[in-house]
C-alpha cells in the first residue's frame, strides 16, 4: 500500500532537500509539520524525522502522513525541540528545517479566521488557545495595536487603522476587521494588494509571538545541530528574513572587523556557522503552480564545531 500523500507541496522543496544534503540514516528535524511535505520528503530521502507543529489540526491531521513514513510527530513549538528531543533520548542532529509563517491549511479555513478572504472568526491562534486576534483588538490600547500594526505589517497609516479599530469595537469577525481597515486606508476593487493585507499579518505575528518564536528556534537549531549539520529556513516575508539572514551572519562571523574608518573589533567566539549559502527564491515555474511562494527566501547553513556556550557566555 502506498503512503498517503501529503496534500500541499511546500514551497521550494527541491532547494530545501539539496541544503540538506541528506544521508540515509540521520536525525532530521523539520520544526513547522503543517501538512507534512517537507518531513515526508525527508524521510523518502532516508531520514528519520521528528517533526513539530503547535496547531492542534496539523497534529491530529497529520498523524497518518507520519505513521505511513516513520515521522515521530511531536505536538508544540519549535523554539521548544532542544528540550523536548531530549525528553526523546535525542541530543544532536544532522539537520533542521524551518518553514516560517502561516500555513495554506490555516489561510484555507476561515473558522480559523487567518484570511480575510471570506469571513470566520476572529480567531488567528495557531495553538488554538491564549490571546486570539479579536481578545487584543477589542482589549488594547489604541497606541499598542498602532505600534504592533506599524512593527510587524509595516504600516505607515497604523495610527489611523488603530483609531478606527477603537471606533470600530466590538470586533468579531475578520470580515468586519477588513471592512474597517479598507475603510480607513481607502480601498478600490481594481487595487492590486488589499489594504487589509498589512493589518492582517500584524496581528497575527503578535497574537501568536511569531518573530520571538523564531529566534528562539533558530537558537534551539544552533544548540541541537551536531558539527555538519545542516540548518534550511524557508520566510515569506522582510521581518522574518531579516531574522534568519542577522542570525546567520552573526554566528558566521559575517559581521566584519573594521576598516580604516572604524576601530578594529575585538575578536569575538568561534563561528558556530560557516558562511551562509546565497539566498535562494522561486523559480518561475514553482510560481505559476503556486503563487503563494512568491515571497519565499530560502538561507542555509552547515554547522562547526564551535560550542553554543561560547555565544552564549559573550552575549550574557
Amino acid at each position: 500500500m502506498s503512503a498517503p500523500a501529503a496534500p500541499h507541496v511546500p514551497v521550494l522543496l527541491a532547494e530545501v532537500l539539496d541544503a540538506l544534503a541528506i544521508a540515509p540514516g540521520e536525525v532530521h528535524v523539520d520544526g513547522t509539520f503543517g501538512a507534512g511535505g517537507y518531513s515526508s520528503a525527508m524521510a523518502l530521502a532516508g531520514a528519520r524525522v521528528f517533526a513539530f507543529d503547535r496547531d492542534p489540526d496539523a497534529i491530529r491531521e497529520g498523524q497518518a502522513v507520519a505513521d505511513a513514513h516513520g515521522i515521530a510527530l511531536i505536538p508544540g513549538e519549535f523554539s521548544r525541540m532542544e528540550e523536548l528531543l531530549a525528553d526523546r533520548g535525542v541530543t544532536a542532529v544532522a539537520g533542521v528545517t524551518l518553514d516560517i509563517g502561516v500555513s495554506s491549511m490555516q489561510l484555507d479555513r476561515a473558522e480559523r479566521g487567518f484570511s480575510f478572504q471570506s469571513d470566520g472568526p476572529l480567531d488567528m491562534t495557531m495553538a488554538q488557545n491564549g490571546m486570539s486576534a479579536a481578545d487584543f483588538l477589542n482589549t488594547a490600547p489604541e497606541e499598542d495595536i498602532a505600534d504592533v500594526i506599524y512593527r510587524y505589517g509595516e504600516e505607515p497609516r497604523s495610527r489611523r487603522v488603530a483609531r478606527a479599530i477603537v471606533e470600530a469595537r466590538p470586533l468579531e469577525r475578520t470580515a468586519q476587521l477588513a471592512a474597517v481597515v479598507r475603510r480607513a486606508l481607502g480601498y478600490k476593487p481594481h487595487d492590486k494588494k488589499d489594504p487589509a493585507t498589512r493589518t492582517f499579518q500584524a496581528i497575527r505575528i503578535h497574537v501568536n509571538r511569531e518573530l520571538e518564536e523564531l529566534e528562539r528556534g533558530l537558537e534551539a537549531a544552533e544548540a541541537l545541530l551536531e558539527e555538519g549539520g545542516r540548518l534550511a529556513v524557508v520566510t515569506f516575508h522582510s521581518l522574518e528574513d531579516r531574522i534568519v539572514k542577522q542570525f546567520l551572519r552573526n554566528r558566521s562571523g559575517g559581521e566584519g572587523a573594521g576598516s580604516r574608518h572604524l576601530p578594529q573589533r575585538a575578536a569575538g567566539p568561534a563561528p558556530t556557522f560557516a558562511k551562509p549559502a546565497r539566498a535562494v527564491r522561486p523559480g518561475e515555474a514553482e510560481l505559476a503552480r503556486n503563487p503563494r511562494a512568491r515571497s519565499a527566501t530560502l538561507r542555509s547553513a552547515v554547522r562547526t564545531s564551535a560550542p553554543v556556550s561560547s555565544i552564549r557566555s559573550a552575549r550574557a
